[in-house]
């Protein structure tokens, strides 16, 4: 066997990198042009100057770039200009699951779903599944988020939660048992 297809047998998994202000783009085409699969939730916003509007791509998560690496390309990443080092949690790289990238991209891809990411530590609510809509089948935490109910789903190794709005009419609430 070649040591390529060594290479290609070895486990990737999706990591968080903190990278610096305003870089998060100018990142993600540096690593890709270095051949590492790299990922910034963008979002388009309506942004407004004093004389002016204009819809702009922004990163849902501000500072972050997800890499879908092997062991190998973890310094390699650090190489990596504006990138300031990996997301640890309990002492190790967090390996961010896929189905969590997955979830990112479907609810960006719904454009007529409103992100919105906190790191503000909610308190626990009620488990819902969501039941019409663009997100159907997703399950979350309710929130009573600023007066709108919004479901809530836990990225644990970011410490972040999105924040997703949704009718209450499209939600069932689980009993946990």
């Amino acid at each position: 066997m070649t040591e390529k297809t060594e290479i290609n047998k070895l486990p990737s998994h999706w990591f968080a990198i903190r990278v610096k202000s305003r870089s998060e783009k100018k990142v993600l085409d540096d690593l890709q042009h270095q051949n590492i699969e790299a990922y910034v939730p963008l979002q388009r916003k309506l942004r407004q100057w004093s004389d002016r509007k204009k819809w702009v791509e922004m990163p849902l998560i501000s500072g972050y770039v997800f890499v879908y690496i092997i062991k190998k390309d973890y310094e390699k990443v650090l190489q990596v200009y504006n990138v300031v080092c990996y997301v640890f949690f309990e002492g190790k790289a967090a390996i961010i699951k896929d189905e969590d990238i997955n979830l990112l991209k479907r609810l960006l891809g719904q454009h007529e779903v409103e992100l919105d990411v906190t790191i503000e530590q909610l308190k626990p609510g009620q488990l819902v599944e969501i039941i019409s809509g663009p997100m159907t089948g997703v399950i979350g935490e309710l929130i009573d988020f600023q007066g709108k109910n919004k479901v809530a789903l836990r990225i644990p190794p970011l410490g972040y939660t999105l924040l997703v709005e949704t009718p209450r009419k499209s939600l069932i609430t689980y009993i946990v048992k």
